[in-house]
């Protein structure tokens, strides 16, 4: 389906567009249980050890900030 299928949403301007699908969006998260794949939780968990395993190594904004400008 796309957004010409229907042609009162074409025709909103693009903040009711978004406060539109804010509206569609909690509609359906109330009403439905969105599983979440095994895939999905196992790599959370492998992205949590690895910071809780290695935190020396996290960067400031800061710190971010001066190594994207050294590189431009």
């Amino acid at each position: 389906m796309k957004i010409t299928d229907i042609p009162k949403i074409s025709r909103l301007s693009t903040a009711e567009k978004i406060l539109f699908l804010e509206e569609l969006w909690d509609s359906i998260a109330s009403h439905e249980h969105i599983p979440i794949p095994e895939s999905h939780k196992a790599e959370l968990d492998r992205r949590l050890t690895k910071y809780q395993n290695h935190r020396e190594r996290l960067l400031s904004l800061k710190e971010l900030q001066t190594r994207i400008e050294k590189r431009k």
